[in-house]
């Protein structure tokens, strides 16, 4: 039995959660369409292009949902996962999970898109340990700003050697599934890396260490 850590954006589902959340906040009137439309591409730009200021994009992706309370939040959730997220959905990625829960492993995505977004994911694909941006609510009501430490880049393993103080399984021969090369130190971390899809980048950085490349859009 080993630990299984998965990324979740363009790794679990074939696409980017966190970029779509901003598509839906235009589409349902949250922001304003054009101005966050723009800031939208040119932070998911930055992430691809391994520049993003993760601070300042929480701080971007999380006014859509500043000043509502959590009740308002979860209808926009429930929208979300059915009519984004769910054409999203790969088959191969959830046969993968059903894989290592048959070996009796310990599943754990780590996300760099904040909690709001990620947890009803998360609950679809029924891997209830989650570890993502958090976001400051109170009062019920989200503030839109985020809170704690970013699981983004070193900070996923910041954040997952928090999670392990609370939760006692060994690392010894955990698996990591990434599709990005802003994974690499969390790649580097585990003792089984796997680029899935990988970018450009990481692709390179898989094949010059041997790693293991697999597809779970066009599965072999």
């Amino acid at each position: 039995m080993a630990l299984a850590i998965f990324d979740l954006d363009n790794t679990l589902i074939a696409g980017d959660s966190d970029h779509r959340w901003g598509e839906f906040a235009c589409t349902e009137g949250l922001v304003d369409a054009t101005e966050h439309a723009r800031g939208n591409d040119a932070f998911l730009q930055d992430y691809q292009d391994g520049c993003l200021d993760i601070d300042a994009y929480l701080q971007f992706a999380l006014s859509t949902i500043a000043g509502l309370n959590t009740t308002e939040v979860a209808r926009l959730q429930e929208r979300f996962l059915r009519d984004w997220v769910e054409p999203m959905m790969l088959p191969a990625a959830e046969a993968l999970l059903a894989r290592h829960r048959e070996r009796g492993d310990t599943l754990l995505i780590i996300t760099a898109t904040n909690t709001v977004v990620t947890r009803p994911v998360a609950d679809r694909l029924g891997v209830p340990d989650l570890i993502g941006c958090d976001v400051e609510c109170h009062n019920d009501i989200y503030t839109g700003r985020p809170t704690g430490v970013p699981s983004f880049r070193e900070g996923k393993i910041a954040r997952l050697q928090d999670w392990l103080e609370h939760h006692p399984i060994s690392t010894r021969g955990a698996y990591f599934y990434s599709d990005s090369h802003n994974d690499l130190p969390l790649l580097d971390w585990v003792d089984n890396p796997v680029a899935v899809d990988p970018d450009p980048q990481l692709s390179q950085v898989a094949e010059d260490r041997g790693w293991p490349i697999i597809s779970l859009r066009t599965p072999t």
